[in-house]
């Protein structure tokens, strides 16, 4: 299953269709950091998207680049500019899925 397919499928009650990224918000880092990039990290500074599991997210780099939110005291990191608004219409829903 690929990260579309699996993205889509988790989110029934979104109306989003296929979780393009190719519009005005900014578009998509390709829902996974460079190879490279992952293998430099420090285990610190890598997490998971909460809106599309499994996906690892560089830290500082999703915070360069504003995809993240604070929620309730804890900082929620994300692979791409359209996971953002999926947590925000129902924090609750990823921040408890942590």
């Amino acid at each position: 299953m690929t990260a579309h397919d699996h993205h889509a499928n988790n989110h029934g009650d979104h109306s989003h269709g296929d979780h393009s990224h190719g519009d005005a918000s900014g578009g998509c880092s390709g829902h996974a950091p460079k190879t490279e990039d992952l293998a430099s990290a420090q285990g610190d500074d890598v997490s998971e998207c909460l809106v599309m599991p499994g996906t690892p997210v560089i830290k500082s780099q999703a915070e360069e680049a504003g995809l993240y939110r604070d929620y309730q005291g804890q900082r929620y990191w994300f692979c791409c500019a359209a996971c953002g608004p999926l947590f925000d219409s129902d924090p609750d829903r990823y921040a408890n899925a942590a």
